[in-house]
């Protein structure tokens, strides 16, 4: 099985995201990273968001976007 891999910036971790991170750390079928800087700053300063298989993925809170990462994941199948 192909895992998929959710990216975190490290400073939308700091400004909020941290608990989406850790939420979806816990999910065995997802490679959660965190790096220093995944070059959306504009996205960063404006929304909670994650890279899913390099595809952005926003939310206004860290449970909406857990909850929309997991819709994406549903509706964009890893082959």
């Amino acid at each position: 099985m192909i895992q998929i891999i959710i990216e975190f910036c490290v400073s939308n971790l700091a400004n909020g995201a941290h608990q989406a991170f850790e939420t979806l750390k816990k999910d065995p079928n997802l490679d959660v990273i965190e790096y220093g800087c995944l070059s959306h700053c504009g996205k960063c300063a404006r929304s909670l968001y994650a890279l899913v298989d390099g595809k952005v993925v926003t939310g206004n809170t860290p449970e909406e976007l857990v909850n929309h990462i997991y819709e994406y994941v549903e509706t964009h199948p890893v082959f």
